[in-house]
């Protein structure tokens, strides 16, 4: 089930930049964030810490000169670095509600895209898309 969800992804997510021009947070990450719809708070707690990286990320373009690989690699180690916070959060039981990350890098492949294209447009674009290939797979299409 996980290779239909991610060859949807990876699908609708091409066709979603190509004629809509909204990036979908990296051709995975809509994907991920559909299979794992069944925990809610995993899926917010994802999309939340994405925008702490991109304001984190545009916080230190005032001090570093920040783009192309290297911005990309800038929020990819945020995101390494903020989902294992988190789980080291949730590991210890202070939060009763599980709200581990989905992915440890899939909360910086959405960051990237809302560097490029703004919040509002990368988090609808990915959430659309999750919601339909997660209508997709409910429904037994493939």
């Amino acid at each position: 089930m996980l290779y239909k969800t991610m060859a949807l992804s990876v699908i609708l997510g091409f066709l979603s930049s190509e004629f809509l021009g909204i990036a979908t947070g990296g051709l995975v990450s809509a994907g991920y964030l559909a299979f794992f719809m069944g925990s809610p708070a995993r899926v917010v707690s994802t999309l939340a810490v994405s925008v702490v990286i991109y304001l984190v990320t545009l916080l230190l373009q005032k001090w570093i000169i920040i783009y192309g690989r290297r911005r990309f690699m800038v929020v990819v180690l945020l995101s390494v670095i903020f989902t294992w916070l988190v789980e080291q959060i949730t590991h210890t039981g202070a939060i009763g509600t599980d709200i581990r990350m989905v992915g440890f890098i899939i909360p910086g492949l959405i960051a990237n895209d809302m560097l490029r294209q703004g919040i509002v447009k990368t988090l609808a674009g990915v959430t659309v898309v999750a919601v339909l290939i997660k209508l997709v797979m409910l429904t037994g299409i493939l």
